[in-house]
């Protein structure tokens, strides 16, 4: 294979003219694709971070309810205790001792009471977490519903155009074998800037193509001649004349 130093300007040109054509090419099909890639990604994100919120909600639910078990248990160990004083008041000798055990039994009816507020605060914040959770299962269920559409419609395009793209993305590596990097890496920068990815444009009406600033006859002539690379002064856009332009058609 040749070297691109072996190449000429004009095989140079040839080539940064069929370059830009392909680029349209693709720039059409990602068109026809539209915001569908993004609105693909966005929408998996949106269902990963639902899915870990709702697995986050569980968790807690979860915590909550050992919570619950352990204040009931608490109770149960509470009630015992009562049980246990209240027999032994029935043997008491004095009323020194009867207060005590009053004292006991009225601490564990208080730890009993506490844990019933605990359990009811717990058993109220278990609903408005199950509530979370079904909004979370239901928001799940939209998005998924909405990705399955927009996943049908982005796999119909794609397999409309893979072949296209596949054979246009091979024209373009083959092209851009014949430029030289310094001179791809301005046609790709300004390809950036501009929206309409047009970084090679035919002399049109003794205008650039793609700002419509008016070229000199001299210089007009000298594109002509495709000796070297001829650039627009006001766009920066690479400039071609149309008998090269028009000489090249992508299929």
């Amino acid at each position: 294979m040749a070297k691109v130093a072996d190449f000429s300007v004009e095989e140079k040109l040839t080539s940064l003219v069929k370059l830009q054509k392909v680029d349209c090419k693709l720039d059409e099909i990602q068109i026809l694709k539209g915001e569908l890639p993004i609105e693909v990604k966005d929408l998996e994100d949106e269902i990963e971070g639902l899915h870990a919120r709702q697995t986050r909600v569980e968790e807690e639910i979860n915590g909550i309810q050992e919570f619950i078990e352990q204040k009931k248990a608490g109770i149960k160990e509470a009630d015992e205790l009562v049980k246990k004083y209240e027999k032994q008041s029935d043997n008491v000798k004095n009323s020194r001792e009867f207060e005590a055990i009053n004292k006991e039994i009225e601490m564990q009816q208080l730890e009993v009471k506490l844990f019933e507020k605990h359990i009811k605060d717990a058993t109220e914040e278990i609903s408005e977490k199950a509530r979370q959770l079904e909004a979370a299962k239901k928001a799940v269920a939209t998005k998924e519903t909405n990705l399955s559409g927009k996943k049908g419609e982005l796999e119909k395009i794609i397999s409309e155009t893979e072949k296209e793209e596949k054979q246009y993305n091979k024209q373009a590596n083959e092209a851009r074998t014949h430029v030289d990097e310094r001179l791809l890496l301005s046609y790709d920068r300004i390809r950036k800037n501009y929206r309409n990815g047009l970084a090679v444009v035919a002399v049109e009406r003794d205008a650039c193509g793609g700002c419509f600033y008016a070229i000199p006859p001299q210089k007009q002539s000298e594109i002509k001649l495709h000796k070297k690379v001829m650039v627009c002064e006001n766009c920066g856009r690479i400039l071609v004349d149309n008998d090269l332009n028009d000489s090249i058609v992508v299929k």
